[in-house]
């Protein structure tokens, strides 16, 4: 029987990248989040003394805790979640059990410092066609799903990033470092960076990704199919952030092919014979 209110890292790994994954709260101390400074993917850290405070925030949301061992923390903040109206669960193990599991963890020192309401700010070009939607989708699905990005004209990018604080990417200049580096494209620097090389079925979309940014259609039979839908979606949207949301569903779709159904096929059904007169 499985312990009160937890749930498992192999569980709780299925549910990451998705849309419906609940929120992730490292309540870990001070001293242990020192001692190892990464993250389960999408988690972000609050501090488990003062969730009296920010409990209620999260009422009526999907939401797993996370502490070193998957003990008093962790279990003391998701019973304040759940007097607070959200669905609490704990990181059975913790934040140990998830690294034994050999689960992948993203560096915190790689992810850009927050703004006061917690959330990540971005900023790159205008007119976005694959790379700048990858991105995005690839930061809010394992990094932070509340993260914001701003889309200006590119001469604008580097001195809008320093007077508001948002991290540059995509932008070829030497001072950003989320960008193409060489035969990479943007999405590839970021799931190296990020700590998700090892997950094979990102590595499989950042080819199709890569094909698709780099005129490099060889790369994957996908990659001219994904330019293709990205061009389209360009010309839909006159307003970059709209484009945006609708290209979160192209990914996510295109995450759950490379993760769950690369070996399904698909073809008309045969024939069937005529029925006996």
């Amino acid at each position: 029987m499985s312990p009160f209110a937890t749930i498992s890292a192999q569980k709780l790994w299925r549910r990451i990248g998705r849309p419906d994954a609940p929120v992730l709260v490292d309540v870990r101390s001070d001293e242990d989040f020192a001692a190892d400074p990464d993250l389960v993917p999408g988690a972000h850290r609050r501090d488990a003394s003062s969730v009296a405070d920010w409990a209620g925030g999260f009422a009526g949301a999907s939401v797993v805790a996370i502490c070193r061992r998957g003990h008093k923390l962790s279990h003391g903040a998701a019973a304040w979640l759940r007097q607070a109206g959200a669905a609490a669960e704990v990181l059975d193990g913790g934040v140990e059990a998830w690294a034994a599991a050999g689960l992948p963890r993203v560096p915190a020192a790689r992810v850009p410092a927050r703004a006061a309401d917690g959330r990540t700010l971005w900023v790159t070009r205008a007119r976005p066609k694959v790379d700048r939607i990858a991105c995005p989708w690839l930061i809010r699905r394992f990094v932070d799903p509340r993260a914001v990005f701003l889309f200006v004209p590119p001469g604008e990018v580097l001195e809008v990033g320093r007077r508001f604080g948002a991290a540059p990417f995509d932008v070829d200049d030497p001072e950003v470092f989320w960008t193409h580096r060489g035969d990479l494209c943007t999405f590839d620097v970021m799931v190296e960076e990020l700590g998700l090389a090892g997950v094979a079925p990102l590595a499989h979309l950042a080819r199709i990704v890569r094909g698709a940014d780099t005129a490099r259609p060889d790369l994957a039979p996908e990659a001219a199919g994904l330019l293709a839908v990205s061009l389209g979606l360009s010309r839909m949207h006159a307003d970059d952030l709209a484009q945006l949301e609708a290209g979160m569903g192209l990914y996510d779709a295109l995450w759950r092919w490379c993760r769950d159904a690369t070996d399904e096929t698909h073809n008309w059904p045969a024939a069937q014979p005529a029925a006996a007169l």
